[in-house]
């Protein structure tokens, strides 16, 4: 009786310590199947399982001490060793916060003293009149950034498993919330408030556990693309630096911003349409199309209808910056190409547009076309978290 107590006692101890992070972690088979109510249930009650094992095996534990069998003796100690292992692993080594530690200091500098690289991808936000960079490299690693533009409190967010970046507002219920980053739930970034501890989907700010189940963060509209064109469009842009104590950390995701990373998380499959394979997301209201990155590539211009709204893709020359809008004005809906000579876009009058969707020269000049939110992110994200996506097929 004394030994089943004890190892019941281990048992319960050992897998509630596992299974907490084994759910929200990437770990072979943890990600697929819907398990967040179970992973937030053993996160909330674990302590309630360790009381229980420790009180299980307090006694018999005790009594190894005196044990005359070497190999009970022996056995026991190990037990015992081992769930200490496991506790320090699976509380200081695996869990995510553990893994990736937010900036020590932000720094941000103007294009005249900025370092990153021109080439580098950016998630940029302009807001009341102030624009920001920040290098998915960088809040790649950290998953998050908070900061402020424009006045505005923001949560910047990174998910290198999906390829998602988003950036939100950082008020819950009138009041400005603190978020960490606790997992992942379906191989996404996962984020855990501070006052009700509600876990947080990054993709798309919705809390799928805990007292705030079903909220949804406000998005703030952002834009992906190189540094380059990100500085050609605000000139007066701030650009986040690498902190210095973080250089190892960055340098492991050096190839991530051109698909090169190895891996099956991070990896990119240069095919269309494989889980890995990068896609052009584009939400609109209820409804959601995806669009492959190659195809894009390929055509530098999609004119495309979304459940019949006109939407239109364009890629710059640099193969990475890309753009969404609306191609409607007044009531005539545009169709564009791309200008290989100008490196512009052109509509079928022959009138011309840059990379802000102005009218720089024509019978429409003067006029902008409306941005629509679209997204890079691998297809396994974008099929996931919309299940209802249309693919776009060139005809």
């Amino acid at each position: 009786m004394r030994i089943a107590l004890f190892l019941v006692g281990i048992l319960i101890l050992i897998v509630a310590e596992v299974a907490r992070v084994y759910y929200i972690m990437p770990f072979p088979g943890s990600q697929v199947d819907e398990v967040i109510d179970l992973a937030y249930f053993i996160d909330g009650y674990i302590w309630i399982f360790r009381i229980i094992g420790i009180a299980m095996i307090a006694y018999p534990a005790f009594t190894l001490l005196g044990e005359p069998n070497r190999y009970i003796k022996f056995t026991g100690h190990a037990l015992l060793i081992f769930w200490v292992l496991v506790v320090y692993m699976f509380n200081f080594r695996f869990l995510a916060d553990k893994m990736f530690y937010q900036p020590s200091q932000k720094i941000f500098a103007p294009i005249s003293e900025n370092k990153v690289s021109a080439k580098k991808i950016i998630i940029g936000v302009a807001i009341n009149g102030q624009a920001k960079a920040f290098p998915i490299e960088v809040i790649g690693y950290h998953h998050q950034v908070r900061d402020t533009i424009g006045g505005e409190p923001l949560m910047i967010t990174y998910c290198t498993v999906c390829r998602t970046g988003r950036v939100f507002s950082p008020i819950v219920n009138n009041k400005l919330e603190n978020f960490r980053l606790v997992g992942m739930d379906h191989y996404n970034a996962m984020f855990e408030d501070e006052t009700t501890k509600s876990w947080w989907r990054q993709v798309n700010g919705e809390a799928i556990a805990g007292p705030l189940l079903g909220t949804t963060l406000t998005e703030v509209p952002s834009e992906q693309m190189s540094l380059q064109a990100w500085m050609d469009r605000y000139p007066n842009t701030l650009v986040m630096q690498p902190d210095p104590a973080f250089k190892d950390r960055y340098e492991s995701l050096e190839k991530y911003d051109e698909g090169k990373m190895e891996g099956k998380l991070e990896g990119r499959d240069s095919l269309s349409w494989k889980d890995k394979s990068w896609v052009v997301g584009v939400p609109m209201g209820l409804f959601a199309k995806a669009y492959d990155w190659n195809q894009l590539v390929k055509d530098r211009v999609i004119n495309d209808r979304i459940k019949g709204l006109p939407v239109m893709l364009a890629l710059e020359s640099d193969s990475v910056s890309f753009h969404s809008w609306v191609p409607v004005v007044g009531k005539d809906t545009l169709r564009f190409s791309y200008s290989d000579s100008l490196k512009i876009l052109v509509d079928q009058n022959q009138s011309r547009w840059n990379w802000k969707g102005e009218c720089v020269e024509g019978t429409m000049n003067g006029t902008k076309l409306e941005t629509v939110q679209s997204y890079q992110e691998f297809w396994h994200s974008w099929k996931t978290f919309h299940p209802n996506t249309e693919i776009y097929k060139d005809e």
